[in-house]
């Protein structure tokens, strides 16, 4: 690789990852930061530089950007109305008693396909303690169980912001990867099991409130009882269908074009099964069927203004991702990259799975080590050598890596849990670890396979 062209590439990385842990800067104005410095240094001019910013800014908002706000919408309505819970009391009982882990873990993977997860554990954390007192369960292995399902849903399938932007800055179908990261998924929440059973009763003595846990634990019975009233009006399948219908929809469309390219059933599957479609009709269900019906319209309208406050940043933040992307591409460096990376000894589907682990060790996001990773490996799909699908699985799995102090969702799991110093990180930054590398097998097969 030209020194000029790898000069320009780890400095803007540098400046985007020095920005972020060091400025006052968010992760949007430094991915826009180490667009400039990236393209300025690989000679772009000023003009030609402006314009390669405001075109991948805007090129990838119009393909995500509708998406985005539509997946923050219904998962606030999830959220708001209980059905989260609703669901998670669903799978209590599917599973039965001694299944408890595989219960929290199952309810994590599915709340957090539309919910995001710190949002989440805070808001299903509450049947945590009563579950365990019941069937004499680990309160934290209860707390894994149901931290590592809802991490892997969150760091694996769209819609949740990360896998969203991946696809969109590699160019990939969202049933594709919904499909391909649903089965990393029921691969990996085995290994979530296991470390909870095996962790977690070996950290419940360090637990905050060990010995002391009756009061609260009435009081989360009292609460949990109180929002099985207000949820009343809510069953299981109702809680389920604004999920599951848009996630039919999009695979329909995408195994549709796959089976039956050019037929009138293809055409009707192709419009609703396109995910800004799909996913609007999944937000008027929530909308229509989770608010009792004493819910005025105003409240409804302020949870929307709500979400669209949580989700522009998100959004903001994929848009520039793409336009750092389009700036590898416009300046070289991109070309550059990709042939380099092609004569390495490590296999190429590594390469973004890499990335996307240093990015998120060094500040913490998995949703803006995804988005950089994803936008590091633009070039290597370009240039054919790695396929897509791939890509994103690997920047996906890559950035659940390690997790610790500086991630906000370690702060929610361990303090809601009640752990603090090495327990702590033997509860978090282990598990989400473990998955980590759980998941390299998985992409080695996946390599084989695409």
């Amino acid at each position: 690789m030209d020194m000029h062209m790898l000069a320009a590439l780890v400095l803007g990385v540098v400046s985007v990852i020095t920005l972020i842990l060091r400025s006052r800067l968010d992760p949007f104005a430094a991915l826009l930061i180490g667009a400039l410095v990236t393209g300025l240094i690989a000679g772009v001019s000023p003009d030609a530089l402006v314009t390669s910013i405001t075109q991948g800014f805007g090129a990838t908002l119009a393909s995500i950007g509708i998406v985005i706000g539509l997946g923050v919408m219904l998962g606030k309505v999830m959220e708001v109305t209980g059905a989260a819970t609703v669901l998670a009391r669903m799978f209590i009982r599917l599973f039965g008693k001694n299944r408890e882990e595989i219960a929290m873990a199952t309810t994590g993977a599915v709340v957090s396909v539309p919910v995001f997860c710190d949002t989440a554990f805070v808001m299903l954390h509450p049947l945590v303690k009563p579950l365990a007192r019941h069937a004499k369960r680990s309160v934290v292995a209860l707390s894994i169980a149901l931290a590592g399902g809802l991490a892997i849903s969150h760091h694996m399938v769209p819609p949740t912001p990360g896998p969203l932007a991946a696809a969109a800055l590699l160019g990939l179908d969202l049933g594709a990867l919904f499909a391909a990261g649903a089965l990393f998924i029921i691969a990996l929440l085995p290994v979530v099991i296991i470390y909870a059973r095996i962790v977690g009763p070996r950290l419940e003595s360090q637990r905050l409130g060990y010995t002391a846990d009756s009061e609260e634990e009435e009081q989360a019975d009292e609460t949990n009882q109180d929002e099985q009233h207000n949820n009343a009006h809510i069953g299981p399948w109702k809680a389920l269908a604004p999920i599951l219908v848009p996630v039919v929809l999009i695979l329909t469309n995408t195994f549709s074009q796959a089976l039956v390219p050019g037929s009138h059933f293809a055409a009707l599957a192709t419009f609703f099964g396109a995910p800004a479609i799909a996913l609007l009709i999944g937000l008027l269900i929530a909308l229509y069927t989770l608010p009792s019906k004493r819910t005025s319209r105003e409240t409804i309208v302020g949870w929307m203004g709500t979400a669209a406050a949580s989700g522009g940043m998100i959004i903001f933040i994929t848009g520039a991702g793409g336009a750092y992307g389009q700036v590898l591409r416009d300046s070289g460096v991109g070309s550059s990259l990709g042939a380099a990376v092609s004569e390495w000894a490590l296999p190429l589907f590594m390469v973004p799975f890499v990335i996307a682990t240093v990015v998120r060790v060094a500040q913490g996001s998995g949703t803006v080590a995804i988005i950089t990773a994803a936008t590091l490996s633009v070039p290597l799909v370009e240039s054919g050598g790695l396929d897509p699908l791939l890509a994103a699985l690997a920047v996906c799995a890559g950035s659940m890596a390690m997790p610790y102090y500086n991630d906000s969702y370690f702060w929610v799991v361990t303090r809601f849990t009640g752990l603090s110093g090495s327990a702590a990180l033997k509860m978090h930054t282990g598990m989400l670890t473990t998955l980590w590398l759980a998941s390299i097998p998985l992409l080695i097969i996946a390599s084989l396979v695409l």
